[in-house]
């Protein structure tokens, strides 16, 4: 199928996204896991030798990556994960802005508050679009 066709195409649109929020979440979390030092230092974290929690949040993306990929296989069968991908989504956001305006202002904290809600928006977007579309007679909910 083309691009364009996928995009047009609601049930597809909605599927594509939820792959592009999976491998994201894949690199976030590899990049958790791994924390290359001075890449943490270019984007103004401290340096921490604890690596337990680092990982662990690289681990937590990982399962995400999981959940994301199920809910993209069949969006109709897995419905309510995708739902609650937008919750994960506004929840990450809703930490990430708090931490940046309450903690500590790293620039890449506040990115990624902006990024996770904006992922969030566009799932419950596609979704919604995607659910009006199986209500209109012409439609092929089915179509992929």
């Amino acid at each position: 199928m083309a691009f364009m066709e996928i995009v047009k195409s609601p049930r597809s649109r909605l599927t594509l996204i939820l792959w592009l929020v999976a491998i994201h979440s894949f690199l976030v979390g590899v990049g958790l896991i791994l924390r290359p030092a001075t890449l943490m230092q270019l984007f103004a974290f401290s340096p921490c030798s604890e690596r337990f929690f680092p990982v662990q949040g690289g681990v937590f993306h990982i399962v995400m990556v999981v959940a994301y990929i199920i809910a993209a296989t069949d969006v109709d069968r897995y419905h309510y994960l995708v739902v609650y991908s937008v919750i994960v989504k506004a929840i990450a956001a809703v930490f990430l802005l708090t931490y940046f305006l309450a903690v500590d202002n790293i620039p890449l904290v506040l990115a990624s508050g902006a990024g996770d809600g904006a992922m969030g928006v566009v799932i419950y977007l596609a979704l919604r679009s995607y659910s009006t579309s199986k209500m209109k007679p012409n439609s092929t909910p089915g179509a992929i």
